[in-house]
Parts: C-alpha cells; sequence; structure tokens
C-alpha cells in the first residue's frame, strides 16, 4: 500500500489503540481549485460528536475532494478544518486523533486475505504482535458478520463483503472518525441496504463520528442524522433528512426528484 493509501485508510497514533471517543469536525471557509479551475468554493459546516453527515450531490459537485481535505490528503487554498476545535494543519493535531477514510472502491490488496487486509494498519506501523494483530482483525470481522471470510482473497467476494471488509479494516485502529467515499457505489440495492446498516450500526454500538459522501439518496435519507447537499463546489443547504426533502432550492428539487421516464410514444410512421 502507498504511503498516501495508508495514510487515508487510518490515520491514528503510533501506539496502542484505546477506546472510541468521537470528534467533532469544523470546516471553515475552504476553497480549492485545480489549474485554474475552482472545485470548492467556500465550504462552511459542523458536524457534531457521534453524528451521521451525509455530504450529498451530482458528481463532480466537488464532495471527494472534500472529504480528501478533511483527512487532510491535500491543502487547501483556502480556509481551514479543525478536530474538536483545533486545526489539523497545527502539528501535531492530526496524530491524536483517530481518522479512517473508507475508499469507493475498497482498495483492498489482492495479494493478501481478508485477514492479512484488515490487520495491514497495525502490521506495517509495529503496533501489535503477529499474534495480536490475529485477534484484533479476527474481531473486527467477527463485529461485522465476516468471520466466515477471512481466509479468502478479495478477488473471492462480491461488491458488497469487499465494502464491509473495508469497513473491518478501519475499525481497527478503533476510530474516532470514519469517513466513507461513495460507500454504496456499484452494489446492488439489497447490498446498498446492508452497506447502510452497517454504518448505522456503527453510530449505535461505538458511538463514531461519521461523514458519508455519497449520491445515493436512500442512503443519505435513511441513516443521516442530517445532510448536506452539494452542488459546484457549494454547499447549497444543510438540515435534517426531512428539511432537505421539503427544501424548495431548485437545484435540490431537480437532484432529488430526477427519475428516468422513458419517452413511450411512438414513433410517427
Amino acid at each position: 500500500m502507498s504511503d498516501a493509501a495508508s495514510k487515508a485508510a487510518a490515520s491514528a497514533p503510533t501506539s496502542a489503540p484505546s477506546p472510541a471517543q468521537s470528534v467533532s469536525v469544523r470546516v471553515q471557509g475552504l476553497r480549492k481549485s485545480y489549474a485554474g479551475a475552482p472545485v470548492l468554493n467556500g465550504i462552511d459546516f459542523e458536524v457534531n460528536p457521534g453524528e451521521i453527515f451525509a455530504i450529498m450531490g451530482p458528481s463532480g459537485s466537488g464532495k471527494t475532494v472534500l472529504l480528501k481535505h478533511i483527512i487532510g490528503l491535500g491543502p487547501p487554498d483556502e480556509g481551514d478544518i479543525f478536530i474538536d476545535g483545533e486545526s489539523i494543519n497545527t502539528p501535531g493535531v492530526m496524530d491524536k486523533h483517530r481518522l479512517a477514510l473508507v475508499f469507493q472502491s475498497g482498495a483492498l490488496l489482492n495479494s493478501l486475505n481478508v485477514l492479512e487486509n484488515v490487520g495491514l494498519y497495525l502490521t506495517e506501523h509495529r503496533l501489535k504482535s503477529p499474534q495480536e494483530i490475529v485477534q484484533i482483525a479476527t474481531e473486527k470481522l467477527e463485529f461485522l458478520g465476516l468471520k466466515n471470510v477471512k481466509d479468502r482473497l478479495p478477488s473471492e467476494l462480491s461488491g458488497g463483503m469487499k465494502k464491509r471488509v473495508a469497513i473491518a479494516r478501519a475499525l481497527v485502529i478503533e476510530p474516532q472518525l470514519i469517513l466513507y467515499d461513495e460507500p454504496t457505489s456499484e452494489l446492488d440495492p439489497l447490498n446498498a441496504v446492508i452497506i447502510g446498516e452497517e454504518i448505522f450500526g456503527l453510530k449505535q454500538r461505538i458511538q463514531v463520528t461519521s461523514i458519508v459522501v455519497t449520491h445515493d439518496r436512500d442512503l443519505a435519507f435513511g441513516i443521516a442524522d442530517r445532510i448536506a447537499v452539494m452542488h459546484e463546489g457549494l454547499i447549497l443547504a444543510i438540515g435534517s433528512p426531512d428539511e432537505i426533502k421539503r427544501h424548495q432550492h431548485p437545484i435540490i428539487h431537480r437532484f432529488l426528484n430526477a427519475d428516468f421516464r422513458p419517452n413511450h410514444t411512438k414513433p410517427k410512421p
């Protein structure tokens, strides 16, 4: 795994994980451009400890770029991000908190089996003995109902299984904040529901703070405490699922009510 990927998959102190304590997140005035093209146009929001906060919007709205900035994978042009009131740009702040990113693809290594993938961060950073890593990884797989697949390779797993293994890998550091990048992409409706239930279940069981980037309307409305809707690098609205459903902004209304309606009109002879 590359240094960047390893950092993103689990950003934690180089010591044994301690029990999770959920954190708050504040994004303030975030701006980012690439080659002169603005991607983030002044983003402001706060996430409460233990909250599931969904960031929803169409493809190309800047959601994934925002997520990468929150976990510290790139500096913004302007603005700042605060974890529990401390700027992530302050030396030592990121090392104090346990952040995990669940990649859209899952980012499992095909050369390792499921158990080895889940324990990879602990192995790379030598945080535990090999025996302890096996025990911890097994516990996290069992926590998600995946103990029976621990010896399989990623190529032997379904798309839904890969996503759940990626979540198990995030849990080995006892994260205070988990960020999910399109967790239901490429999944059928049944597996999408299972992933949603896992994310919601983690809130109930370990009170972890969760930020979920998605264009899946059913997922966002089903699990989120609050939803932010993004469009062209801007946040158009933030509110509870019911508040967002009732929002009158034309772009939000169009995004939430988009549907495929083929034209069945018979062609003229």
